[in-house]
């Protein structure tokens, strides 16, 4: 089985992945701020890590993967004051959104999904200790971290001094010793959600919430933490200070893996250039919009930037089409634990394994389709065998099955194919009786008829496939 190795942004270079613990990996991701619904690149460091956690899965014994939520943050409290919806239910509206969002992606639940206002005495904790290390103090209402006490500040994201003033929001305030000291404890009027805290009511900064929900659920040490490049500075930057400080000695984060940003039409989304899109936008595509837009995604390597485009939504559609159309053949299932599937399913799985390469995956799936199509209807293998380096000669149904299980870990076609290819129609036995009806009439060899029904739903999107098992339907 090929070793797994990934771009370890810490270091900048591709490393060997050696977990802590081999009978226990953990993982922790940064999940969204609920204050409104996902937009597209949101959507891409869960469907990335999603991909990460699946293929963990099938190495290790026990992979516990963690992804926030943050539900405690100024531009929640803006949106309240704003709308005049209370902050709880803003928050309870939007998890709810992001989860079913998600879910049309095809990207399972987190092991553990703690909210940053169910671990405030663990933040409080966090920064107990940090005062009490030397790298905090208070002052004003407020507990800042300083930034001049951790010499290896800057170290994560490859940023100097002044660039970390430059690329960073700094608040300027008299209160603070430094620039560029971050906030880890702000006071709360009366109209702010606020806990009682050693330095007076108040509410958490953004950067300590993640790391105390790190520390609570996976340790002082963990395997692997993942998050989109906007995160790298300052949050990712600020985590690991605060954490490495609290605990001496610890290193926080063994590995950080970084996914590239989502353009849309060429350009970063932005409201003023008409070009920002939600979840929902492009789920009301149809029902295959979900899974063609993680298809899109896995088409290039995570850490590049993407470019959306509804034109390659509808080409990853297409590809899906191809696919789903293949397993509605009616294959022979071979054994469960049948060797040469096991074989395919593992070469197209080796890209995966060398940081996340899904481009090349993908392509191995169309691989595995080329060798089905030619043992089930006859051709030539020529050109996949001289890429696989193996002379295999699969029977009908094992390429398939090698292709669903490889599919599988990257979260793609997990549809039941005919429901797929008929896009979910909820008019379905209307659709099969005007078939039967049809079928009644080329049998009494009523030609007009026949044309006519077969007019009649090719109007309403539907494409008919005559074969030698009779006649099947799907949506053009």
């Amino acid at each position: 089985m090929t070793e797994l190795a990934f771009h370890n942004s810490a270091t900048r270079q591709r490393e060997i992945f050696a977990p802590i613990d081999p009978q226990h990996v953990r993982l922790y991701v940064c999940g969204p701020t609920v204050y409104d619904l996902a937009h597209l690149g949101n959507a891409r460091p869960v469907v990335v890590f999603d991909v990460l956690a699946r293929l963990l899965r099938r190495r290790f014994p026990r992979v516990t993967y963690v992804r926030n939520i943050t539900d405690v943050d100024d531009k929640i409290n803006a949106r309240s004051q704003e709308s005049g919806e209370p902050i709880a239910a803003i928050t309870a509206r939007t998890t709810a959104d992001f989860h079913a969002d998600m879910a049309a992606l095809n990207c399972l639940p987190p092991d553990e999904e703690p909210r940053a206002t169910g671990n405030i005495d663990r933040m409080i904790t966090l920064i107990e200790r940090l005062i009490a290390n030397g790298h905090a103090y208070a002052a004003d209402g407020h507990v800042l971290f300083a930034v001049n006490s951790y010499a290896d500040y800057g170290r994560l994201s490859g940023r100097s001094t002044e660039e970390m003033l430059a690329g960073a929001r700094i608040e300027v305030a008299p209160y603070k010793r430094d620039p560029g000291d971050f906030v880890l404890w702000k006071p709360s009027g009366d109209d702010l959600p606020g806990w009682d805290s050693p330095w007076g009511r108040g509410r958490p900064g953004w950067h300590i919430e993640c790391s105390a929900m790190a520390w609570r659920y996976l340790g002082t040490d963990f395997d692997i933490h993942g998050g989109g490049h906007d995160l790298l500075f300052p949050h990712h930057e600020n985590e690991l200070a605060q954490s490495v400080c609290a605990f001496p000695g610890s290193r926080f984060a063994r590995t950080w893996m970084h996914n590239g940003m989502v353009l849309v039409n060429g350009e970063k989304m932005s409201k003023s250039l008409g070009n920002f899109l939600t979840l929902r936008d492009l789920l009301a595509n149809g029902p295959w919009a979900g899974e063609a837009f993680r298809l899109l995604l896995l088409k290039t390597h995570y850490r590049s930037a993407i470019d959306y485009t509804l034109d390659r939504l509808h080409e990853a559609r297409g590809e899906l089409d191809d696919f789903y159309a293949l397993l509605t053949r009616g294959l022979p299932e071979p054994e469960e634990d049948d060797p040469l599937v096991a074989e395919m399913a593992e070469w197209a799985l080796e890209p995966v394994a060398d940081d996340l390469n899904t481009p090349l995956a993908v392509a191995r799936l169309r691989d595995l389709r080329t060798l089905e199509n030619v043992a089930t209807v006859g051709g030539s293998a020529t050109a996949v065998l001289s890429r696989v380096g193996r002379n295999w000669q699969p029977a009908s149904g094992q390429a398939a099955a090698a292709l669903r299980q490889a599919a599988g870990v990257l979260g793609l076609l997990s549809a039941d194919p005919r429901t797929w290819r008929q896009g979910g129609a909820d008019d379905g036995a209307a659709i099969e009786a005007a078939i039967a009806a049809r079928l009644a009439a080329r049998a009494a060899r009523n030609w007009a008829e026949a044309d006519r029904i077969r007019a009649e739903l090719t109007a309403q999107g539907i494409v008919l496939e005559d074969g030698p098992s009779g006649t099947t339907w799907r949506r053009a």
